[in-house]
């Protein structure tokens, strides 16, 4: 990664910022990045609970002019495997023209008052680039109630590679705003015939 650049600067700081083992975490985007300039990111921080145990994980997403790059890093407890605590990170990079859907979910109170620009109250942004599909099935059926015939199955798939909500309750305006900031930036990109 460039190391002048502003918004690499600002990444790295977003990754210090979420406190999750930043020096593994940066190290993994940036040779996942090389020298690409990065246009756009979010990095994510989230605590789940897991029976007795807190367990933490982070995602970071980067935007180049070229590829979408995602980091995912979680920690893991010692285990029969491993004597110490343990973490594992893992990189992609999903070339721009490969992405066939970014669709974010905006959670507004009070529709009624909406101000145009103000701050929606979480996001879901759901990105697809044809990694992971899921296949919803069931019975089809006709419209006479006493029909036993066997009319197959019907369906739908979805595209379904990255899900990430993030609320300002959770997360903290800023983080909303960066989401928001980087759907848009991403689905421009995606709409670029160049890419």
């Amino acid at each position: 990664m460039a190391k002048t650049s502003t918004t690499t600067q600002g990444l790295r700081a977003a990754i210090e910022r979420s406190g999750y083992y930043p020096a593994l975490v940066a190290e993994a985007v940036e040779a996942a990045v090389g020298g690409e300039a990065i246009q756009s990111y979010l990095v994510h921080q989230e605590t789940t609970f897991d029976a007795n145990e807190v367990r933490r994980h982070v995602t970071v997403l980067v935007l180049t002019g070229n590829r979408f790059i995602v980091s995912h890093t979680d920690e893991q407890a010692a285990d029969t495997t491993s004597p110490t605590p343990y973490a594992t990170t893992s990189t992609e990079s999903v070339k721009i023209g490969r992405i066939s859907s970014v669709v974010l979910s905006r959670v507004v109170a009070n529709p009624e008052s909406y101000t145009p620009g103000a701050l929606p109250r979480e996001v879901v942004l759901t990105i697809g680039w044809g990694a992971v599909s899921r296949i919803d099935l069931e019975p089809a059926a006709c419209g006479d109630p006493n029909c036993e015939a066997d009319h197959g199955y019907t369906g739908s798939s979805t595209a379904d590679d990255l899900s990430l909500r993030v609320s300002e309750a959770g997360d903290g305006p800023e983080t909303v705003r960066q989401a928001l900031a980087f759907a848009q930036s991403l689905s421009e990109a995606t709409a670029d015939p160049a890419r």
